[in-house]
């Protein structure tokens, strides 16, 4: 059987090294979404010389000869009608690419690739915070540090941080608490002044190995809200087939947060009204269990009719 053309061009990139590969990988994002390539952003990407510059455009020229052509006038490689990616591009990191930068610049001085707008996150913590918590994960440590709550004001806490967890407005900590010896959420900007415990070491049942929220894996069922004016364009929009399921794995210990944040309808009879409410959670009774469910939009415990005071 003859080999074929995508064959030959997996055995060629199967054969590159990881940086070389990195730098096809950039020259294939900017033709794609940008429609044209220069030398300079080679240079100025990868930081490497006009000579490395245009070996490297002309290994991708000998992968994917008909993905551009070169305007002698501009001096400039244009995407041509027959281009194809040669690589897989995740739609969030090229989102995140477009509109914050894709490597240009340093710390606070990156540059969107395209005019774009995003919302500023109104709730960040301190630095001289984050830093001791993520080193704590990294290293598999324990902190102390201050907490400051809703219900129970400032206090002392040792805590085994297991991960950081984004639920759209702020970020927060998926840890082992010490104090209450159980595996709770804490948000960053409520603590102050914590400390790596060097000489503490953390135990089995504080590892995230135990935390039985965190590693059981909810999946969620979503269809267009029965409502909806127009189900179809809630189809586009989430890529649902029609008559289909929208399926999302989601931690137990995040669903709550996660269906507040996507506005899903999760009460039983899709009572929830609002334009907002393009999706209803087909079945509810799949977040039976999860401590934070009663966060999600419209859901009703069939245990109880507590009430989560605050987020």
């Amino acid at each position: 059987m003859a080999e074929t053309h995508d064959q030959r061009r997996a055995d060629f990139l199967a054969r590159l090294t990881r940086t070389q590969l990195e730098r096809l990988s950039h020259i294939d994002f900017k033709l794609y979404f940008l429609g044209e390539l220069r030398r300079a952003d080679v240079v100025d990407r990868f930081g490497t010389g006009p000579a490395g510059a245009t070996r490297d455009i002309a290994l991708y020229r000998e992968v994917a000869p008909e993905n551009l052509s070169l305007d002698n006038a501009d001096k400039v490689y244009r995407t041509t009608q027959a281009f194809t990616p040669l690589f897989e591009h995740a739609p969030q990191r090229v989102l995140t690419a477009l509109s914050q930068g894709f490597g240009e610049g340093l710390g606070d001085h990156l540059q969107p690739l395209l005019r774009s707008e995003i919302p500023n996150a109104l709730s960040l913590p301190k630095m001289s915070v984050l830093a001791p918590i993520t080193r704590a994960i990294s290293r598999g440590k324990a902190v102390k540090l201050g907490y400051t709550s809703i219900e129970s004001g400032h206090t002392e806490r040792e805590l085994v941080p297991l991960a950081l967890v984004d639920i759209g407005i702020r970020w927060h900590v998926r840890a082992f608490d010490r104090r209450h010896a159980q595996f709770r959420d804490f948000v960053l900007t409520r603590m102050d002044e914590p400390t790596v415990l060097e000489d503490s070491p953390v135990q089995r049942h504080e590892s995230a190995e135990a935390d039985v929220q965190w590693n059981r894996v909810i999946e969620l069922e979503f269809v267009p809200h029965p409502q909806h004016p127009r189900p179809e364009v809630v189809c586009m929009d989430y890529g649902i087939q029609p008559g289909g399921v929208l399926k999302v794995p989601v931690r137990a210990a995040n669903a709550g947060y996660m269906l507040r944040r996507w506005t899903v309808d999760c009460s039983p009879d899709h009572s929830l009204r609002g334009l907002e409410y393009a999706l209803w959670l087909r079945d509810p009774l799949a977040l039976y269990g999860a401590n934070n469910a009663q966060l999600a939009p419209g859901y009703k415990d069939p245990r109880s009719a507590r009430e989560i005071k605050a987020l």
